[in-house]
Formats: C-alpha cells, sequence, structure tokens
C-alpha cells in the first residue's frame, strides 16, 4: 500500500472516529461505568467530561488511546515486514476492524489496554527491558484479564528460555492469585461457545475472523511461534474454553487477539508469493473479497449512525439498546416530563446521563 493512500485512509479513519464518538448515543457500559465504577474507565469518563460536557468530551480519553493505538500499531508492523508498504497494508487493516472503530469511539478498557500490549511487544523485540515491568504492572493495575497476557508471556518466556520474562510473567500471575483477581470463573456448560464465534466475527467482520482462526492454526502446526502468536492464541483459546460455562466479555480478550493482523498478513504473503504470477490469481481474489467486506462492515457502521442521525422514524431503534434510551429521554423532554421509572439499572443510568432522573427513589 502506498503511503499516500495510507495517509488518505488515516485521515478518514480519524474522521469516522470523531464522527461516532460526537455522535453516538451513550452506551449501557459507558452510562454504568460513570455512574457506578470508581475505576480507571470511570475516571476518565468524568476527567473528559469536566472538560466538555457533551459525548464527545464524556469519550476523549479513548479517541487518543484509539490513535495512540493506530501509531504505536504501525510501529508494531515494521518489526514484522521488511516493505515500509506492507507495514501500511497491515496498519490499514488493523483500523479497519470494527473492533478498532467502535472501540477508539467509545469509552472502554479494551482501548486502553491496546496500546499497552503493542507497546510491551515491540519493546520486548526491539530489546529494550528497562520499561517492560513498568508496562506489566500497569497492566496488572488497569486490567483483571492481563491474567490472560501474563501466562501467554510465561509460556513464551518458559519455551524459548527467557528467564528474566519468566521470573516477572511468573511474580505477576502469583500476584493476582494471592489478591484473588482476574477473570471470574464459574457456572455450567450453557451454550455460550457459538456466541463467542459471533462476538469475534463483529470485532474483526466474519471473513477476517475465519481468516485469523485459520492463521493461527496454520502457524501452530508448521511455523515458527513468536511472542505475538502466543499471546493472541492463548486469549483466543481461553475464551473459546470460558464460553463453554460462562458468558465472555469480548472486551477481555479483544486486546490481545486484535493485534495478529500482522501474523495473517504474514501468512497471506507467504502463501502468494512462494507462487507463480498465473497462480497467484484465486489468492488475490480472496483477499479482495475479504477487504471488501471489512469495508462493507465499518460503511454499515457509520451509515447506521447517520441514518439514526437524519431519520424522523425512530420506531426501528426501540429495541436498540444505546438508541432506545436516548430516543425515550427525547420524547420526555419534548412532554416536558423529567422523570422515569425503569427497572433495568443501565438503561436508568443512560436516561440519567440525559438528565432524566428516576421517580421513585
Amino acid at each position: 500500500m502506498k503511503k499516500q493512500y495510507f495517509l488518505w485512509a488515516a485521515f478518514l479513519y480519524a474522521v469516522a472516529v470523531l464522527y461516532l464518538a460526537a455522535t453516538a448515543p451513550i452506551s449501557p457500559h459507558e452510562a454504568k461505568a460513570f455512574y457506578s465504577s470508581h475505576a480507571l474507565v470511570s475516571s476518565l469518563m468524568h476527567a473528559g467530561d469536566s472538560l466538555s460536557h457533551t459525548l464527545f468530551g464524556l469519550r476523549i480519553f479513548f479517541v487518543f488511546f484509539g490513535f495512540l493505538s493506530i501509531l504505536f500499531f504501525y510501529e508494531f508492523s515494521r518489526r514484522y515486514f521488511s516493505k515500509r508498504e506492507d507495514a501500511y497494508l497491515a496498519t490499514f487493516i488493523f483500523m479497519l476492524l470494527p473492533g478498532i472503530v467502535t472501540g477508539s469511539s467509545l469509552a472502554n478498557v479494551a482501548i486502553i489496554v491496546l496500546p499497552l500490549v503493542l507497546l510491551f511487544v515491540v519493546l520486548y523485540e526491539k530489546k529494550h527491558f528497562i520499561l517492560l515491568p513498568f508496562i506489566m504492572l500497569a497492566l496488572f493495575f488497569i486490567h483483571d484479564a492481563s491474567l490472560i497476557f501474563f501466562i501467554a508471556v510465561l509460556i513464551y518466556s518458559l519455551i524459548h528460555k527467557d528467564k528474566k520474562l519468566a521470573i516477572l510473567s511468573a511474580a505477576f500471575i502469583m500476584a493476582f492469585v494471592f489478591l484473588a483477581k482476574g477473570i471470574e470463573i464459574g457456572g455450567r456448560p450453557s451454550g455460550h461457545f457459538a456466541e463467542i464465534f459471533g462476538l469475534y466475527a463483529a470485532v474483526f467482520s466474519p471473513l477476517v475472523f475465519i481468516y485469523f482462526f485459520y492463521t493461527m492454526y496454520r502457524i501452530l502446526l508448521r511455523e515458527k511461534k513468536s511472542l505475538l502468536w502466543y499471546i493472541s492464541s492463548i486469549a483466543l483459546l481461553f475464551s473459546l474454553l470460558l464460553s463453554i460455562r460462562q458468558r465472555v466479555n469480548i472486551t477481555d480478550f479483544a486486546p490481545y487477539v486484535m493485534i495478529a493482523v500482522p501474523l495473517m498478513l504474514q501468512t497471506y504473503h507467504n502463501s502468494l508469493r512462494v507462487r507463480l504470477p498465473e497462480f497467484r490469481k484465486r489468492y488475490i481474489l480472496s483477499f479482495k473479497v475479504v477487504m471488501a467486506s471489512l469495508l462493507l462492515s465499518i460503511f454499515s457502521i457509520l451509515v447506521y449512525q447517520v441514518m439514526f442521525q437524519l431519520s424522523k422514524d425512530t420506531e426501528r431503534y426501540y429495541e436498540n439498546t444505546v438508541y432506545a434510551p436516548y430516543i425515550l429521554a427525547e420524547t420526555l423532554k419534548a412532554k416536558g416530563i423529567g422523570c422515569y421509572d425503569v427497572s433495568d439499572e443501565r438503561k436508568r443510568y443512560q436516561l440519567q446521563y440525559y438528565s432524566i432522573s428516576p421517580c421513585t427513589d
């Protein structure tokens, strides 16, 4: 991918993220975090809200982390590709992932974790070890699900005989156990295994996720396994195993899984470039189809938001957990009503953000 095309794509990406951050109604997760949590996500939301009491103000720090993730990912990709054009292409694909676009425009912990994970891998592969313990410490306090990251790093360090990294990662795992932190595990087989595939399809787009799954499996059987592969594949494996017994929160795993784009592009290039030009057509066609599906996924997200902004018929949005409270709040305000009772806690918080309080305590 040529530099000028990449720069245009980056500009359009920035416009799309800023538009979504400024216009998308507050989500149930954001509303609950804003009013009932004291974690880092909530603190950043309140800090942004104090700067500008708007939806964009609420999300401004997360937009920043999203842009920072793109910068780190480009540097990250340069470690995997000798040609700068390939690094541009990998970063372009990463920007287009629905999980990155929506994650960068909404308040969530995943978009804070993502640049830390990218920075860790970049510094490790550059053999800059001084900052690694501090990044690991930040992940430990920010994200309970970073236990998965530490397990992956420990397995990698044991296999590759990196004693310092093994001691560090083992120490953090012991801290998780001692403090009883980490992902809650429980329940009984309840049919969420298929659901996790749907969540990953939403994060990656369906065809990209299929190729991601194929890439992880192919590297497992045939190719050299990097730290990146261990982090992404172990996060994927844990999420699949947990989904057998309980509903999985995709933000626990997405930061560790989505960084595998360079591995997917490497696998594609390895399959393409070993073949003579006359035998490359179906690989090139497949790549174009996958890219078209990715562009379509992003286009549908943007069009849906634009349609909501322009539409006068709001009935089609009544079942949407993001849009319905906003529509209800606007309807109540138009009628001069300032309170409304609802049993759903998250919906109540959403209405509270739109200045609609409960009628009864």
